[in-house]
């Protein structure tokens, strides 16, 4: 098994950027990959230093990559780096010249946590050409209505992400809005996972969005039970993920 940490200037981000990349043994001429992403107090070291992947994808035969946004939900902020077009377009290009990463959709996947899972489904709604999978775990995914919780320093936050906080519902950013895109365009979609615990804060947006996937024929496997907003939920649930990805395992 290889950790990899890469750092290297990020033109998305004008400034530099910091990966991690775990290449599982024995190296092969093309792995399967999933995009792994944190959330919003973490980076991209916390899925190695708080869980067991590692182990768990060695016998999968997949990579998986790690980046770090900061505090930037997945966005081209209005006022900061575009993390959107980071996360999309430089990094899938930068790991698969570096390393013997599938450039076939079937074998790319991403999934995150909290503030990593809005940005897991909003990568796979607003580009379902490029993944096959898409898993969020507790995931943050609507922004719109976390609005009237947010404090002062907050939403002027979130004003430089996001810009005008009025115009959020129903732009790029709004989950709601890309899934209605994305079923009325007809285009291939790809398979999602949806998990929250019951006592997780975020768990009735969780129902809520869950409700609205059914609503819209999505495919979706969803699952709840007891859990907090913590690592020992996500810990047991990014297992639960890697099982479920349409993987072709490896032979022997």
């Amino acid at each position: 098994m290889a950790l990899i940490q890469c750092s290297y200037q990020s033109d998305a981000l004008g400034s530099p950027a910091t990966i991690q990349v775990i290449l599982p043994e024995p190296l092969r001429k093309s792995y399967p990959v999933l995009y792994l992403l944190h959330g919003l107090l973490d980076d991209q070291s916390v899925w190695t230093r708080q869980t067991s992947i590692e182990r768990y994808v060695q016998p999968l035969g997949l990579a998986v990559v790690m980046p770090a946004v900061q505090r930037g939900w997945y966005t081209d902020m209005v006022s900061g780096p575009g993390y959107f077009t980071f996360v999309a377009d430089e990094l899938p290009a930068l790991v698969k010249g570096m390393f013997p990463i599938s450039t076939r959709r079937k074998d790319t996947f991403v999934a995150g946590l909290s503030m990593g899972g809005y940005g897991a489904f909003k990568l796979a709604l607003a580009h379902p050409k490029r993944y096959a999978a898409a898993a969020s775990l507790s995931g943050a995914l609507d922004v719109v209505a976390l609005l009237p919780t947010l404090d002062k320093a907050e939403r002027k936050e979130w004003q430089a992400i996001f810009g005008n906080l009025k115009k959020l519902a129903g732009s790029d950013n709004d989950l709601d809005y890309l899934a209605r895109h994305l079923v009325k365009s007809r285009a291939r979609r790809p398979r999602l996972f949806q998990c929250c615990g019951t006592e997780d804060f975020l768990y009735d947006q969780n129902v809520s969005f869950r409700d609205l996937l059914k609503s819209l024929r999505v495919r979706l496997t969803y699952e709840d039970g007891p859990g907090e907003h913590d690592w020992a939920y996500w810990d047991h649930m990014i297992q639960r993920v890697l099982a479920w990805l349409p993987l072709e395992l490896p032979t022997p």
